[in-house]
């Protein structure tokens, strides 16, 4: 959003939790910055300057509110919205791009020089990709400090700095507090049991329609991958640097998550992928009005508010659900899933992003006596260690046999892998959006309804309307809205740019 000063001290005036993330407020006079809802007195007009980031905040010489916590609140939903190269940047940033790759493998993905890249970014964010990065391993040693009992030095590699002194002189600079000093204001709070444990809260801005994600991810959940249980969801994660299992449990105010990771530089991309799995950054407040302004959709908006599109954690592992599901029942894509996964892993490695994790080094994860119980914010219990997806190694090992499916199907899929293995087509979280559907709709097999979905789930558009999907458009003709493909693309222009959430109430609709 912009700078509007009015706009921001009015929002901060009136403590406004619907800005969180979408700027930070400096306060010159004490030398911190807060998100917009910061319960303190509203600072004098002529104290405040405000940030596009946190990171810029930070550029200005300003810590962290400690009783606020603006370094915990929701991202901006534009860094969801937007399919720029400011947008795609965040979004790698996030997923740790630039811990892996540096700077210049971030600007690799992104096709601009290291320099042109830093020049958007401190226009847009007021601040360049290395010091976005480091506002988040920042925020990524505070969760290890607070969640865990690992000592200082391991907590500084894990979270991505380059040495202890790096880490420290950055704790002390975000936060006026030395990283000793954080783990005892923890008090006695205990750090959940668990090599690799850690329990953290995931804030969201209301409302949010938390059933309505766990009922669409239960009715297509993979055993062994995935399962809802009491209200809570879990599952196994292919993370680049390994393994790991995560428990989602939606709470007021925030999703309860607790992690187990193999390799604790997993954290931030694991954090970031399960914000996107249950679009926490969405902005539910301008959707819903935007949706609720047609009469046909208002009484569905006023009766579940805060509707969100159920995403993913991984891009392949959706395409491959998705070809599969083609015209057939969600229960016999299921089915067909449920084989490949079982075929696929008959005396096979665990393979993460090309890495191979082998069955012994899963059964030491797993630790002696199972997962412990969550800590503080926290949701889960004990947990059943969960695996994630196939690769598209894997899928390319799988033999005809295995794919229980028409040929052509199969084919399709490992034309998909194909590409996937060589770099033809990418799902990481910053790709382009337009030139990936693309290049999916160049492999044979891969139509229209396939690409438009992928955009929608995977790459995170907020404006695919799925017109030609069979419940899309039953669930219009429940609501007495145009059920053709042509009639239903023409009513629908009225609910951009939010045409993916409104897919989404029309197939609860249906």
């Amino acid at each position: 959003m912009e700078m509007d000063f009015e706009r921001c001290y009015r929002a901060v005036d009136s403590r406004d939790q619907r800005f969180d993330g979408w700027f930070y407020t400096g306060v010159t006079s004490t030398g911190i910055y807060c998100r917009p809802s910061c319960p303190a007195t509203t600072p004098k007009r002529q104290n405040v300057r405000f940030f596009p980031s946190a990171a810029a905040a930070q550029g200005a010489g300003l810590r962290a509110c400690r009783r606020c916590r603006p370094d915990a609140t929701p991202g901006s939903p534009q860094w969801d919205v937007r399919a720029d190269v400011v947008g795609r940047a965040i979004r790698l940033i996030a997923d740790g791009v630039v811990d892996r790759d540096g700077v210049p493998g971030l600007a690799s993905r992104l096709g601009y020089t290291e320099r042109h890249l830093h020049r958007m970014l401190s226009a847009e964010m007021g601040a360049g990709p290395l010091a976005l990065a480091r506002a988040q391993r920042a925020q990524t040693a505070r969760i290890l400090i607070e969640t865990t009992d690992l000592g200082m030095a391991e907590i500084a590699f894990a979270a991505g700095f380059g040495s202890v002194r790096q880490f420290n002189d950055t704790l002390r600079e975000v936060y006026a507090s030395a990283p000793s000093d954080l783990r005892t204001a923890r008090g006695r709070q205990q750090a959940p049991a668990g090599a690799g444990t850690i329990a953290l809260r995931l804030a969201y801005r209301p409302p949010l329609h938390a059933q309505a994600l766990l009922d669409f991810l239960a009715a297509r959940a993979l055993p062994g991958v995935e399962e809802v249980r009491d209200g809570t969801y879990h599952r196994g994660l292919l993370l680049p640097h390994g393994i790991g299992q995560v428990a989602l449990t939606p709470a007021d105010g925030y999703v309860a998550a607790t992690l187990r990771l193999a390799d604790l530089r997993d954290l931030a991309p694991a954090v970031a992928r399960c914000r996107r799995l249950l679009d926490l950054d969405a902005d539910p407040a301008a959707v819903d009005a935007t949706l609720a302004a047609d009469p046909a959709l208002a009484p569905a908006v006023a009766a579940e508010p805060g509707i969100r599109i159920p995403r993913a954690v991984d891009g392949f592992e959706l395409a491959v659900r998705a070809i599969i599901g083609q015209q057939i029942s969600v229960t016999s894509a299921r089915t067909t899933l449920t084989r490949l996964l079982a075929s696929a892993r008959v005396d096979h490695e665990v393979i993460a992003n090309g890495t191979g994790v082998s069955r012994q080094q899963l059964h030491d994860h797993r630790g002696e006596g199972g997962p412990g119980e969550a800590g503080e914010g926290g949701g889960a219990g004990e947990l059943g260690w969960l695996r994630g997806f196939l690769s598209a190694e894997e899928v390319l090992g799988v033999p005809d046999s295995g794919f229980g499916m028409p040929v052509g199907r199969r084919e399709t899929l490992r034309g998909l892998a194909r590409a996937v293995v060589d770099g033809s087509v990418d799902f990481a979280a910053g790709v382009d959006r337009a030139e990936t559907v693309r290049r999916l709709l160049a492999l044979p097999g891969i139509g229209p309804w396939t690409a438009n979905y992928l955009a929608m789930r995977a790459f995170g558009d907020p404006d695919v309307l799925l017109s030609t999907d069979l419940a899309v458009r039953r669930g219009a003709a429940a609501l007495g809205l145009p059920a053709t493909p042509t009639t239903l693309d023409g009513y629908a222009d009225r609910w951009r740019p939010w045409r993916s959430y409104a897919t989404i109430r029309l197939w609860r609709a249906a």
